[in-house]
Order: structure tokens, then C-alpha cells, then sequence
């Protein structure tokens, strides 16, 4: 068959330089070339982002590839079809016209197609006298041919960069994954560390990651996580070997007590008698020595007012109710775990919890662990050892003892004028026994 080169569209359509470069492209498809035409379309979904092609798009090319009655296309073989639009609506799934000519004009652009229109633009072929196609009016499928190889290429490309995504977004789970778990088990076991801190630094590398992102940006988050990871990893690596350390070192000192074979302890009035009388028995006595009341919500406050930082422009405290909404947010910032804060509440009663981690909270430069200290103050409480009144008390009078000292170095109070005036207005609304006064004090040398 003979074709003519038809370099320019059909009534207004522009033509451009993209236009000519694909038709050079599909002039010189190297002679001898053999692909499978089916193939080559499998190539062309693959790599469709990187061509710029629309699935709809997509769908006229394979109506117009089942045009041609072969399936192995040749470099040197006429690979025109014609087809009308009512024939492409058909194949194509049934799209509007307008469709249909916005998506041709895609594939035409992508390279995927050259037109080859007639001079009153419709599409025909004009046979001779044998049947042979002499002259043929439609669309050019011969860069399927000539850019096989590029397809090819470019499909192999998109199948590797979709498995580096698909890796990188498991990378990110388990690394997302495994740092709460190893947080919360940090915050469960007692791990020394600021571990509402490290929770704090993890939302922020987080919030960074938009919802959808290209590969590159979740690549810098993994990398950043990664970090995190590496240094929680570290930290809970230690503590358990330090851990084991010290186990085995107990264990070796109760193995070599235990082999002595004098009985000074058993025999004399010793360990035994002194651990009663000072540990569970003295404890249980002051418990029950202090007043059964409950706290007065403004005593708390003033024992408490770093949890006010956590209502501030809100109104303040005002009642019970605002108190709890206030712990409930200090909580996460601690690193106190759901699961302690839980138990705590059980034991303690949510009110007497929330002054209690209230208390922990403005004594929060003095305990390392505060979720550890939680859960230790929540097992006392289970054991009728524990009561938030001397734990409050303690503050105050550390108020109350400052603002004196801070008087008697420059015989005026300035700054801390506010505190000392919250601990006037404290010892006029309490009676403290003297009782109570031992137990806070006692309460200051264990804390």
C-alpha cells in the first residue's frame, strides 16, 4: 500500500511540533521490528502516568488496536485504521462524542497515535483493482511499533517505583507501629526517660506526613522515624540489660545470704519485727489517721496550679468537672499510659486519681518516671497505704517554705507573692493535726 505523509489536522485543529516529532517517530520504526500488539498495550497501562495518557484514553486505544485485524505488528507494515465514530462509541464502552474526541485528541498528543486525515477529514480507504488498500485516511497505529522499546522501558520503571512506594509505605507502618508499642511498653515498665517528650517528637515527624505524598517525602519521613526508632530501640536495650544486670547481682546476694549458715535474723529481733512496724503496719495507721473527707477542689488548685497552665484563656477551673477535662489533657503530655491511668482510677477513684496525677505533675522536674511513680502510688492505694492528703499537704508546705525563705532573704515577697498567698488562704480553710503534720513530713523524705 501507498501511503502519502499527511503532516497537518484537519479543519482547525492546531498543529504543533509535539505532532511533528511523533510523526517522525512512527516514520522511522526500525524495519524488521515484530511486537506483539497486546503486549505492547500492557506496557502502555503500565507506564500511562508517566505518558500523560487518560484511562479513557486508554479505552479508545484498545477499541482502535481491535480495529486491526493483526495481532504481531511489523515495522514495515501499514498499520492505519479507520473506523467512524459511531464504530470507536461502540467499542469504547459507549462515551458522548465530545468524549471521544477530547480523549483521541490525548492520545494524539502522548504519541500514542498519528492522525492521518483525508482532505474533507473523514476516514476511508481507497482500494484497487486486486482489493489491495492503495490509499487509507484515519489514525496511524504505527508508534506502537517504533517506541515499543520505550514503553517497554518506561513500564519497567513505574513496576519498580510502585514496589519502592509499596516498600516504604510497609516501611512506615511497622516503623510507626513498632515506636507506640515500644513508647507504651517504656510507660508500662517504668523505663526511666521523658517519654511524653519522645511522644511529642513522633505526632511531629507525623503531622509532616501529608495525606497523600510522592515517594520521595515518605522516603525523608521513614528516614526520620527510622532515627526515632534507633534511639527508643537504645534506650529500652539498656535498661533491659541493666536490668538483668542487677537481677543477677540480686540473686548471687540472696544466694549468698541464704547459704550463711548462722541465724542471727531468724533468731534475734531484727529485720523481721522492724519491717512490720515501719513498712505496711505504720503505713496503714497513718493512712487511716487522716481525715476521710475529701479535698476541697481550691486547696488542690493551690497545691496544684501548674495544671492551670493546661486551661489557660479557657475560664480556668471552676469545678470538679473542669479539673478532670485538665488532668485528661496533662495526662499524654506526661507519658502516662491509658492502661495505668485505668488502673489508677479503679483504685483510687477518678477524682482522687485526678488529684493525684495532678500532684505528680506539678512535682514533675523531681520524677523521672511518672507513669512508673503512678502505677507504685496505685499499688499502695490497693493495699490501703496511699491517700492523696499528705501528698497535697507536702506541696503546700513546700510553698509555704519557700515563700518564707524567699521573705527572710529580702524581708519583702515579690514574685512568689501570689503562692504565699494561696498558702495563707490553704491554713485558714484546714485544721492540720499534728498527726497529719508527721505524715507530711514523712511523705517529703520518700518523695
Amino acid at each position: 500500500m501507498q501511503t502519502q505523509t499527511v503532516t497537518t489536522p484537519f479543519g482547525r485543529r492546531p498543529m504543533s511540533l509535539g505532532m511533528i516529532a511523533s510523526q517522525v517517530t512512527a516514520q522511522n520504526a526500525p524495519e524488521g521490528t515484530t511486537v506483539h500488539k497486546w503486549h505492547v498495550f500492557r506496557d502502555i497501562k503500565e507506564a500511562r502516568i508517566a505518558l500523560g495518557a487518560t484511562d479513557r484514553a486508554l479505552a479508545i486505544l484498545d477499541a482502535l488496536l481491535s480495529f486491526h485485524p493483526e495481532t504481531a505488528f511489523y515495522g514495515d507494515s501499514a498499520l492505519i485504521v479507520w473506523p467512524s465514530n459511531e464504530q470507536l462509541i461502540g467499542r469504547a464502552n459507549g462515551m458522548s462524542p465530545a468524549t471521544l474526541r477530547r480523549h483521541l485528541a490525548n492520545l494524539v498528543e502522548c504519541g500514542l497515535i498519528v492522525r492521518r486525515d483525508s482532505p474533507n477529514g473523514k476516514r476511508y480507504a481507497r482500494k484497487g483493482q486486486g482489493g489491495e488498500v492503495e490509499q487509507a485516511y484515519g489514525f496511524d497505529l504505527s508508534p506502537i511499533v517504533a517506541r515499543a522499546v520505550e514503553f517497554k522501558a518506561l513500564a519497567e520503571a513505574m513496576r519498580a517505583e510502585k514496589k519502592a512506594y509499596k516498600v516504604v509505605k510497609e516501611r512506615l507502618t511497622i516503623a510507626r507501629r513498632d515506636i507506640v508499642k515500644m513508647i507504651e511498653a517504656g510507660i508500662e515498665e517504668g523505663v526511666p526517660g521523658n517519654w511524653g517528650s519522645v511522644h511529642i517528637e513522633y505526632q511531629a515527624i507525623i503531622g509532616r506526613l501529608p495525606r497523600t505524598a510522592p515517594r520521595q517525602v515518605l522516603e525523608a519521613v521513614a528516614a526520620e522515624l527510622d532515627d526515632l526508632w534507633q534511639q527508643i530501640r537504645e534506650v529500652l536495650e539498656s535498661f533491659v540489660k541493666s536490668t538483668n544486670l542487677n537481677a543477677n547481682e540480686s540473686q548471687t546476694e540472696r544466694h549468698i545470704q541464704n547459704s550463711k549458715t548462722e541465724t542471727k535474723i531468724e533468731s534475734g529481733s531484727g529485720v523481721g519485727p522492724k519491717v512490720e512496724a515501719s513498712g505496711s503496719a505504720g503505713e496503714s495507721d497513718n493512712v487511716r489517721s487522716l481525715p476521710k473527707r475529701e479535698l476541697p477542689l481550691s486547696i488542690v488548685l493551690d497545691a496544684c496550679p501548674n495544671v492551670l497552665w493546661m486551661v489557660k484563656g479557657s475560664g480556668g477551673i471552676r469545678s470538679w468537672r473542669d479539673f478532670l477535662a485538665a488532668v485528661e489533657t496533662v495526662r499524654p503530655v506526661m507519658g502516662i499510659s491509658p492502661s495505668a491511668w485505668e488502673d489508677a482510677r479503679v483504685a483510687l477513684g477518678e477524682q482522687q486519681a485526678a488529684i493525684t496525677l495532678a500532684a505528680i505533675y506539678q512535682k514533675g522536674d523531681q520524677i523521672k518516671s511518672p507513669g512508673g511513680y503512678l502505677r507504685n502510688l496505685t499499688d499502695r492505694a490497693k493495699e490501703a497505704k496511699f491517700s492523696v492528703w499528705p501528698m497535697i499537704m507536702a506541696l503546700v508546705r513546700a510553698e509555704l517554705d519557700a515563700g518564707k525563705a524567699l521573705k527572710l532573704d529580702t524581708g519583702e515577697v515579690h514574685g512568689d507573692q501570689h503562692g504565699a498567698e494561696r498558702v495563707i488562704r490553704t491554713e485558714q480553710r484546714l485544721e492540720v493535726s499534728d498527726a497529719l503534720r508527721k505524715t507530711m513530713a514523712k511523705w517529703d523524705k520518700e518523695s
